[in-house]
């Protein structure tokens, strides 16, 4: 990719991701807090200022030099902190704080959907072209960031609400001794090419359900 494309990609791809990372994040401490842990708060995560959640390396270098590449986008935000022992019910509301990121990026996947089937009832234009690759990009990212999390691996969401709904025993033991590997485990699928084949499908179907519920079509 010619660095010209590269910058026009990053110029509207820059909103709806920081949208998608800053809320997904919020989510999960405002959630925890309702739940009694003000861990985020104190620590000043519950900004909607999108400095506050990003990790150089995993929201800037990572998805940067995958950009260019033209491959996978990948990346991460710096996860906001959560400690367990200030929950009222540390197991069960725990299902609901890892919860809460990826149900807020279905949340904002379909508002976008919403966004860009306004803008493909518009008339032509330089604007609305604009908006249409920024609100299908919103789409796209908000429904990676939402299933991508919710692979059963820990730390991801999908692995700490499994781990929670576990029964105390060997299985919910055994998702714990993965956590310090999982984004290793992760990192491997990448490389390998099974993690996007995992997430292309499920990825696929909900983005035709919301498209086809707000009444929009594929950019």
């Amino acid at each position: 990719m010619d660095l010209e494309s590269f910058l026009r990609i990053v110029s509207v791809a820059a909103i709806p991701i920081l949208l998608a990372i800053t809320l997904h994040e919020v989510a999960h401490g405002r959630v925890a807090r309702r739940f009694g842990d003000r861990t985020a708060e104190a620590a000043g995560r519950l900004s909607f200022n999108p400095l506050r959640h990003i990790d150089p390396i995993g929201t800037v270098l990572v998805p940067a030099v995958l950009l260019w590449l033209g491959g996978f986008l990948f990346g991460w935000a710096k996860p906001v902190p959560v400690n367990p022992r200030y929950l009222k019910r540390p197991r069960q509301d725990m299902v609901w704080v890892a919860a809460a990121g990826p149900a807020a990026n279905l949340g904002m996947a379909v508002g976008w959907g919403i966004v860009l089937s306004i803008a493909q009832h518009r008339g032509a234009g330089t604007f609305t072209e604009w908006l249409e690759i920024m609100a299908s990009i919103g789409v796209s990212i908000n429904l990676l960031l939402a299933v991508f999390n919710m692979l059963p691996i820990p730390p991801l969401d999908g692995g700490r609400v499994l781990t929670n709904l576990l029964p105390p025993g060997p299985a919910a033991r055994l998702m714990a001794r993965i956590e310090p590997f999982g984004l290793f485990i992760v990192l491997g699928l990448l490389m390998t090419g099974v993690l996007f084949a995992v997430l292309s499908q499920p990825i696929g179907v909900l983005e035709d359900f919301i498209l086809g519920l707000v009444g929009a079509q594929r950019f």
